[in-house]
């Protein structure tokens, strides 16, 4: 398995379903730097599908997404 990249920021949404995750996320980046990495740990399957939709939307770079059991790891570079 590939190694965690560095992060500067965690959010955990572990236990919301769509859109609560989202939504914590676009108050999350608010308080954060372009260029600096949010780790995001979800259980919402659906997070699959709307978190590379909300990098795309937002011009952020979804650097690395990976499952671990349960939980979906997301990696994001803020634009």
């Amino acid at each position: 398995m590939a190694e965690i990249p560095d992060f500067h920021a965690e959010l955990d949404t572990t236990g919301l379903y769509c859109p609560e995750p989202i939504m914590l996320m676009h108050n999350k980046v608010r308080d954060m730097q372009a260029g600096e990495v949010l780790k995001v740990i979800a259980s919402d399957p659906a997070t699959t599908r709307d978190v590379p939709r909300f990098c795309q939307f937002l011009g952020h770079e979804l650097v690395d997404q990976r499952q671990l059991g349960d939980s979906y790891l997301y990696f994001i570079r803020l634009g």
